[in-house]
């Protein structure tokens, strides 16, 4: 008899597990869905197409896009590692006072040059998991293609201090690279992935949306350097910065290590 309860039991844990993996599997379905909604409706408007010396990146020669991902009015979190890459990208290139805003593309934008490559940044004004509306608005505006996109942001896989381009392939988890996906309807684009460990103790929200302590920001600032001298290589090579993607809009992951100078054995 009390092996028959065992088993009553048993099957009802069962169920309830199984229940609850069905409500879990459709409520990240939904959020993706919703997600997936809310792209389209802010996609829908009409572009207004660049004038002015905005125009100049129309002309010929090389156009690149560098995006910093990250979450508008948080600053300085992990989460925003790649806005402040970008932040020193454009210190570095002696326009860091030229940030502005343009609803157009909903972010703000720097138009510069490197090695006569007409380059724009972009700081998206959006949360990360829809980075992606400002991202197509701003490739629609400035004509620049997907492969041409170079997106920035943080990496949970990746210890603090190392970092590795990613050439095209899927999103990984990360939020804020899916909507890019999404909206540019291919996962073409070029990704400098920044690392910033995972949780030890905490949930995975609390440490992105978190700030670095003491000790991690002397990381750090070897690592904004270090992502400029790439972002800058990068930016400076002629051609496309990865193969043209086959039919279908995709194309296999490729990476290419690129760790700190104090480890140089690292791992993609």
């Amino acid at each position: 008899m009390s092996r028959l309860k065992k088993v009553t039991v048993f099957g009802t844990l069962c169920r309830y597990f199984s229940l609850f993996c069905k409500k879990l599997l459709n409520f990240v379905t939904m959020r993706r869905l919703l997600t997936r909604v809310i792209h389209r409706v802010l996609l829908c408007g009409r572009l207004k197409p660049a004038m002015g010396i905005e125009a100049e990146v129309h002309t010929q020669g090389q156009r690149r896009l560098v995006v910093g991902l990250g979450n508008t009015g948080m600053e300085g979190t992990r989460h925003n590692v790649g806005m402040s890459v970008l932040g020193a990208l454009a210190a570095r290139l002696g326009v860091a006072d030229r940030w502005r805003g343009d609803k157009h593309v909903s972010g703000e934008v720097i138009l510069s040059e490197v090695a006569q490559t007409h380059v724009v940044l972009l700081r998206p004004r959006l949360l990360m998991n829809i980075n992606g509306v400002s991202v197509a608005k701003a490739a629609a505006k400035y004509g620049i293609k997907p492969e041409h996109i170079l997106l920035v942001h943080d990496e949970l896989d990746k210890p603090l201090g190392k970092i590795a381009i990613k050439h095209g392939g899927s999103a990984r988890g990360h939020n804020g690279v899916r909507s890019c996906v999404d909206c540019l309807h291919t996962d073409v684009m070029p990704r400098l992935r920044v690392g910033i460990g995972r949780p030890e103790g905490q949930t995975v929200e609390r440490h992105v949306l978190g700030r670095f302590s003491t000790e991690e920001k002397k990381v750090l600032n070897s690592v904004l350097v270090q992502s400029v001298d790439i972002l800058l290589s990068q930016l400076s090579q002629q051609g496309s910065p990865s193969p043209s993607s086959p039919a279908g809009g995709r194309q296999a992951a490729q990476k290419t290590p690129l760790p700190l100078t104090a480890e140089p054995n690292s791992k993609t």
